[in-house]
């Protein structure tokens, strides 16, 4: 049902003499997407990097034993492959000196993968990145309509798959998965050492999705330095949990040129970080669920269909604002996003003064499968 697009254009480049990184955050999808590729297949070789005796078995390894260990695999997947010590080297040992197999390596952690990786596999792998569940794959697995009439509860449960296959108990599972989130990438690093400060800092960045943030007023909200905010923010986002914002900024003197938003890649984290869901009649918060909802999901659709464009919000010294903006060869456009289809908008004067050729337009849920969806 799920991620029909990545395990499309993972097949089409299997056995090209490259490795496969396959990165996402946790309860993605990653190892079911790859089980359900190759379930007709018998000779692939499953690691977890997980797993203590895996790690050892990499600790100082051959060519040779590598080569005793694969067999007559032709496939070899590691699963969360940025637990084992040096990892692109083993990588590229596998790639370079095991003809005729393909290599493919998972990873939950950016900072704890593609940096130890990319220098050792350069010009030797294939990166694809997985989110939670799109929107434009609902569309395609059950139409248009019956999505677009999920959309109040996906802003409020999101799009991870044990999600979307457990109706009824999504709450529980949320549960789980934001604890799993907590402590089994980013609590056990060194560097965090305050996890009660953690937690904090990503509730207060719950409660400020769609407004701007201040790094010094965040470590005031959650007793860390200005420094230590940035680093945990950084982490969040190499582990694909959050996703930061930065201000556009071309013509103006009074444009932010340095401020930035921060979202979360689902919306149903956010939810469970702050333990509210109440239904959407009940919320106050409604606008920013909507916000949260569809840059994200704009950001999947970017991504899965290769279409390369930049993006940013705007705002200026004076709170003129606009909550979306993309150029991509050069034409700008610009976007507000509002729950309701019959709210009233001000089309931003300024911004079209200053860029006279850029294209406004505004998302709702009455017409937002053309910004995040393949019809």
């Amino acid at each position: 049902m799920i991620h029909r697009f990545l395990s499309k254009k993972i097949e089409q480049k299997l056995f090209k003499k490259k490795a496969i990184l396959l990165m996402g955050a946790r309860q993605v999808g990653k190892t079911s997407l790859l089980k359900k590729m190759f379930s007709h297949r018998t000779d692939v070789l499953w690691l977890n990097g997980d797993e203590q005796d895996i790690r050892q078995l990499f600790e100082s390894i051959s060519s040779t034993r590598l080569q005793a260990y694969i067999g007559n695999n032709k496939i070899v997947v590691i699963d969360e492959a940025q637990h084992i010590y040096d990892i692109g080297l083993k990588l590229k040992l596998i790639t370079d000196n095991i003809e005729d197999v393909q290599l493919i390596a998972t990873g939950s952690s950016a900072f704890e993968l593609a940096n130890k990786v990319n220098e050792p596999l350069t010009g030797r792998k294939w990166e694809y990145r997985l989110f939670p569940v799109s929107f434009d794959e609902m569309v395609k697995h059950h139409g248009l309509l019956e999505e677009k009439r999920l959309i109040p509860h996906r802003l409020l449960y999101g799009y991870y798959p044990e999600v979307v296959n457990h109706q009824g108990n999504e709450k529980e599972v949320l549960r789980q998965l934001s604890d799993s989130f907590l402590y089994k990438d980013i609590l056990m690093w060194e560097q965090i050492k305050k996890p009660d400060k953690l937690l904090k800092l990503l509730q207060a960045l719950a409660f400020q999705v769609g407004s701007q943030v201040s790094y010094n007023e965040l470590g005031q909200l959650c007793g860390l330095d200005s420094k230590t905010v940035e680093k945990y923010i950084i982490l969040l986002e190499q582990t694909f949990i959050i996703f930061r914002l930065s201000s556009f900024s071309r013509n103006l003197r009074n444009e932010l040129k340095n401020s930035r938003k921060i979202y979360f890649y689902d919306n149903g984290i956010r939810n469970a970080l702050i333990a509210n869901f109440n239904q959407i009649e009940l919320r106050t918060d409604v606008g920013a669920l909507w916000e949260n909802f569809i840059i994200s999901e704009r950001i999947k659709h970017l991504h899965y269909s290769e279409k390369w464009k930049n993006y940013w919000y705007w705002r200026t010294k004076d709170q003129k604002e606009l909550d979306f903006v993309e150029e991509s060869d050069g034409q700008i456009f610009a976007y507000e996003f509002k729950w309701n289809p019959l709210a009233k908008v001000k089309k931003p004067k300024q911004f079209l003064e200053n860029y006279p050729d850029s294209i406004f337009e505004t998302i709702h849920p009455g017409n937002c499968e053309s910004f995040i969806c393949d019809l």
